[in-house]
């Protein structure tokens, strides 16, 4: 069956939902919490997006026989308090519904626990907008084996999609790098956590500045898949 097509794939945090200060002050909160020091806003900032245990280990230098604790300390806070704090971004919703109504198949990657994940977009009332809700092992403590990144959980998404075409939404490299690991384009957001240049270095094929421009441009993207499909016979040749 020919694919008509295209679905998107978007990441979480930064992306679809503002963390509006929830992640950073609850990694601030557990670090205080074992008498750890807690970074500047910025390096706070850039922990949003990667494995969490990851940005502590490198970027917050918690001792490895404290990551469990920090961790357990950030998730009960982020429970309580963090998922309050979090808004979806301008826009958003709008969109969402709108490739819904239209039928187009969309689905969540993030490196947030999967449990967790949809918990957020419950609170927000978009969880039902999704094919599927695609995250990291809810339990993220003494993490055996090798962990998920942004590669295999991209991947999950698109075997749930029964696909191998769809376009990835992402603030951070991680999110490029991840849907170019699985043969996708990736479309970087302006309005999330991505310093300056990251985006367009990792080799984002667009940057938008609006969830309308998003709207806009995987619009062309699909009329342009459309068209493409539109010459392909049923033996398969164009």
């Amino acid at each position: 069956m020919t694919q008509t097509t295209v679905p998107v794939i978007f990441d979480l945090d930064g992306t679809l939902v503002d963390p509006a200060g929830g992640i950073t002050d609850g990694i601030a909160s557990a670090l205080r919490a074992v008498g750890l020091p807690v970074p500047g806003q910025d390096l706070l900032h850039s922990m949003i997006g990667p494995k969490l245990s990851d940005a502590l280990l490198n970027v917050a230098q918690v001792p490895a026989d404290l990551l469990d604790e920090v961790i357990r300390l950030y998730r009960e806070y982020y429970v309580a308090t963090g998922i309050a704090q979090s808004r979806i971004y301008p826009g958003v919703r709008e969109v969402l519904e709108s490739f819904a109504a239209a039928g187009l198949p969309v689905a969540v990657a993030t490196q947030k626990p999967q449990r967790l994940a949809r918990t957020v977009l419950e609170h927000h009332g978009v969880d039902g907008l999704f094919h599927g809700i695609h995250g990291s092992a809810d339990d993220e403590s003494a993490v055996q084996g090798i962990p998920l990144g942004k590669t295999e959980i991209i991947a999950a998404a698109l075997k749930d999609l029964d696909t191998q075409h769809a376009v990835m939404v992402g603030d951070r490299a991680q999110d490029v790098s991840g849907a170019i690991a699985n043969g996708l384009d990736c479309i970087g957001v302006s309005w999330g956590f991505a310093p300056d240049g990251e985006l367009e270095e990792a080799g984002a094929v667009a940057i938008v500045d609006t969830a309308e421009g998003l709207e806009e441009l995987i619009g062309r993207m699909q009329a342009v898949h459309a068209a493409a499909m539109s010459g392909v016979t049923n033996d398969g040749n164009v």
